[in-house]
């Protein structure tokens, strides 16, 4: 089984090379994209059933041991991360095309994009299986070259704004991380996860901080944890409907993966807890307000995914194998919801000509079926029981209710309030875009939505289009998978708690990079003997 951990990375960049070997045959390159994603999903589960049953499986690359080889880990939350993030891009895939069908790939053109999103892919799942801090710095660095691309396609005036800031703020980041990078191998010589955490007790206590705060701070930029969200709102929502959605639901969501293994097996032993705790709750109370002001639907989502951000912060901040626990689920919930809302925004934009609730109105009857498509993931990010979300919030209140502390206790209270509002805030867009007749759209007056904070630059009103049936289906398919979470959540969550588990004990992480190794001066590092 081990030889099936590089394929969820060589398989993209095969899909990649064979769209671009396809050249002008537009069919080809599509279906060699989405078999790619296929297999790589297929790959992926038969990781996780191994996985969970035998434990973890690590590749050295080459045949070079550890610390010197690349290490290549898949445990149970990489193998999560593996699957969700396959049926996510497998999804947003088959919208897009099914997009590009129907306009002629203006929006995304495919000898272009489909390269891309398969690089885009790869970069993804490298990140996922890093099992050294380099190797996660290629994986990123892979996903934002692609990225870059993906969201300046079209080369409107909004969409190269959004995309120098995006660069801008990425390239800040990427700088940042190769920096802690550097100051890592210059002080313990090894730039290897596991043994990292072998080595890292024996700096003093102020050097280690530093790093930690480094690494936080890169990551937390494309994590958009507050402060660092403020270029996310301007920037995702220009791009087009299926970039848009894969940005929004899976990219933030490396950078949360990269917190928790910084956490978990790094610096597991920090005292910078209570400062993630308020960060966590200033992440959800300033997104959920700055949502709440929003009149266009894609910003009001692109907020909401700031807010719940904090939720992923708040449970790792907790430092327990419970909130971890808790964590990892809420990840997975929160990457299909608000994959399947953007989703569902792209269908609204064509249905109704724009994404403002100012100038949409009557959707329930002229399109039924995207009203019951945005429905759905409404009340799932809302926290509506028995959805998933409702499940995640309680599954993160109870790990946090564990341990008293007031601090908990209080960012507790502001995720039920971050929470009551995002309901708020999806139901205005409900009430506004689906509930009210259209005929009221010139005739309703509002002091409220007169206040409201449209998206930056002209108002433009396009001409109403009918979905294909493949953006329908794939977003249909969404949808479903968010209800399966709910169905299956039980053993969904039984896998992320026994993931929290493994996260709990940093050597549990060592042991499977360096079996049978005590201590650090176990290890091997004389010359020659990373050889094979």
């Amino acid at each position: 089984m081990t030889a099936l951990v590089p394929l969820v990375v060589i398989l993209p960049l095969l899909g990649a090379a064979g769209a671009l070997i396809a050249g002008r045959h537009t069919r080809l390159q599509r279906l060699v994209t989405v078999a790619a994603l296929v297999a790589v999903l297929a790959v992926s589960v038969a990781l996780l059933i191994e996985v969970d049953r035998q434990g973890a499986l690590v590749m050295t690359v080459g045949g070079w041991e550890p610390p010197f080889g690349i290490s290549l880990v898949v445990d149970r939350l990489s193998a999560l991360m593996l699957i969700i993030s396959a049926i996510v891009l497998l999804a947003v895939l088959v919208f897009s095309v099914g997009q590009g069908m129907a306009d002629g790939d203006d929006e995304t053109p495919v000898s272009i994009y489909h390269p891309t999103y398969m690089v885009l892919a790869a970069g993804v799942f490298n990140a996922f299986i890093a099992g050294d801090l380099f190797n996660l710095y290629v994986g990123f660095e892979i996903l934002l070259v692609a990225s870059y691309v993906l969201i300046t396609l079209g080369g409107t005036g909004a969409r190269i704004r959004a995309g120098v800031t995006y660069i801008i703020v990425s390239l800040v980041s990427s700088v940042l991380f190769l920096a802690a990078i550097a100051l890592i191998y210059g002080a313990l010589g090894t730039v290897n996860i596991a043994h990292i955490s072998l080595r890292m007790q024996d700096l003093p206590s102020d050097i280690q901080l530093i790093l930690h705060v480094m690494l936080l701070i890169a990551f937390g930029i494309k994590a958009a944890v507050f402060p660092l969200s403020f270029w996310l709102p301007d920037s995702y929502p220009t791009a087009p409907a299926p970039v848009t959605a894969v940005f929004a639901g899976l990219l933030t969501k490396v950078g949360v993966y990269a917190i928790i293994r910084t956490e978990t097996i790094l610096f597991a032993d920090s005292d910078i807890n209570e400062a993630l705790m308020v960060v966590s709750l200033l992440t959800m109370v300033v997104g959920i307000l700055g949502a709440v002001a929003q009149a266009d639907i894609k910003r009001l989502l692109s907020f909401t995914l700031v807010s719940h951000i904090g939720y992923m912060i708040f449970g790792i901040a907790m430092g327990t194998v419970a909130g971890v626990g808790a964590t990892i689920f809420y990840i997975v919930h929160h990457i299909t919801v608000q994959t399947t809302l953007f989703l569902a925004a792209g269908l609204v934009e064509r249905q109704g000509g724009s994404t403002s609730i100012n100038r949409l109105g009557g959707l329930l009857r002229s399109a039924p079926v995207i009203a019951v498509l945005f429905f759905i993931p409404a009340l799932n990010l809302g926290g509506i029981p028995p959805f998933s979300g409702f499940i995640g919030k309680l599954a993160l209140f109870r790990a946090g209710a564990e341990t008293p502390d007031v601090l908990i206790w209080v960012v507790i209270a502001g995720g039920t309030l971050t929470s009551l509002l995002t309901l708020y805030a999806l139901a205005r867009v409900w009430n506004m875009a689906f509930w009210r007749q259209e005929s009221e759209v010139e005739t309703y007056q509002s002091s409220l939505l007169d206040q409201l904070s449209e998206a930056p630059g002209p108002a433009q009103q396009q001409e109403s289009r009918n979905s294909p049936a493949l953006m329908t289906w794939s977003t249909a398919g969404m949808v479903a998978v968010t209800v399966s979470l709910t169905i299956f959540a039980g053993p969904l969550y039984g896998v992320s708690a026994r993931a929290g588990e493994n996260l709990g004990n940093p050597r549990t992480y060592t042991s499977l990079v360096f079996p049978n190794v005590v201590d650090e001066s176990q290890i091997d590092v004389s010359e020659g003997s990373g050889q094979p």
